[in-house]
């Protein structure tokens, strides 16, 4: 029987893609400014560097379950900056980045052909590649009557979402909760932006006012790229379910895949320290109030985009035409139909830029 290879079922890479309207940027007058992804720019604050150093010398294998004291800070961190009440340390996973936790997670849960797998309508591309990697079919809905009579097996949620930056209320929440529950799906909750709230009360899945306290099925994936500029650290954990947690943790541990142990030890410090989240937050809303009213005032509509990284603009045209018109001025920006066909008059436009970037798109922008 001949090899399919694993590429087959993968959509193509759509960074891919832009690599056109990049030069087009490039090519103006005073450089390119990108706003296309969501890479922070900003120091790792210094407690988290020293936590670094000062385990660098350790020459053993880390353990592939976390340290004690990294799990339980990471269920310290839920309680304390988003009212997770009932989390311990065994209700935990740390995970080498959540982009390969999501990608793998279908595949580690045992899923595969015939399985089905839900997906948001406009999405962070990887819950759709998740799916296929394990062979599931994939269903795009933003209701739990969309999927109708059927059972998934996996349901992704994204709030606050990326792109968008829409928030999921309570009672949305809870209504995908109790339906999960009575049908035993699992709800896996990409909440990676629920530290960059901009006055919405995003809440956690794992919240006592969505779940009861029951968190049966449940799986809520932190990440600390955004909040504590940690993209190079590779670090996110899952919390939830202590079933399914005990579960993906042997699988992970027969599969060797743990994060590195000074890493681990920083990544303890990020999450005891409220302090420099609290400061990495301010600086991107500065950021935010500077870009967002110069977007809307070069004749751009904004949507949702009331938390995380991302504005989610339109010119109600083909969202190709919207990525060349910034192009021309030097910015380059993500087409919306890379998140979903519903996505195709819409681009992301990234604040993770320095000050010195956004001001000078600001500029570009209010031009005349």
């Amino acid at each position: 029987m001949a090899r399919q290879p694993l590429t087959d079922r993968l959509p193509e890479f759509p960074w891919d893609s832009l690599a056109g309207a990049k030069t087009r940027a490039t090519a103006h007058p005073d450089g390119l400014v990108d706003l296309s992804i969501g890479t922070p720019v900003d120091a790792v604050a210094p407690s988290i560097q020293a936590a670094l150093v000062a385990d660098a010398a350790d020459p053993g294998y880390p353990p592939a379950l976390g340290t004690a004291e990294l799990r339980q800070a990471c269920a310290d961190s839920l309680t304390r900056r988003y009212d997770c009440n009932g989390l311990t340390a065994d209700a935990i996973v740390p995970v080498i980045g959540t982009k390969e936790a999501i990608a793998w997670l279908p595949t580690m849960l045992g899923l595969g052909t015939g399985d089905l797998v839900v997906i948001p309508e406009t999405a962070y591309p990887t819950y759709e590649v998740a799916a296929r990697i394990a062979g599931c079919d994939v269903l795009r809905a933003d209701s739990v009557l969309q999927v109708g009579p059927q059972r998934p097996a996996l349901l992704f949620l994204n709030s606050p979402s990326n792109p968008t930056g829409k928030v999921l209320g309570q009672a949305h929440l809870k209504k995908v909760v109790e339906w999960a529950q009575s049908r035993g799906v699992i709800v896996a909750a990409d909440e990676c932006y629920l530290g960059l709230d901009w006055g919405t009360d995003a809440r956690s899945i794992l919240h006592p006012s969505v779940c009861g306290g029951d968190h049966t099925g449940l799986l809520a994936i932190h990440s600390l790229s955004k909040t504590s500029n940690m993209a190079s650290y590779r670090t996110g954990f899952l919390a939830g379910d202590r079933e399914l947690i005990a579960e993906l943790s042997e699988v992970r541990r027969n599969a060797g895949m743990m994060i590195p142990g000074p890493v681990q030890a920083a990544m303890a410090v990020a999450l005891r320290d409220d302090d420099q989240e609290a400061a990495q937050k301010e600086r991107y809303a500065r950021r935010r109030s500077l870009l967002l009213p110069a977007v809307q005032a070069a004749g751009l509509r904004i949507d949702d985009s009331t938390a995380g990284l991302y504005l989610w603009a339109s010119r109600d045209e083909d969202c190709w035409a919207t990525v060349d018109w910034f192009a021309d001025r030097g910015i380059l920006v993500a087409p919306g139909a890379f998140y979903g066909p519903k996505g195709g008059q819409h681009v992301r436009i990234s604040l993770t830029a320095t000050d010195e970037e956004i001001t000078q798109a600001v500029s570009r922008l209010t031009s005349r």
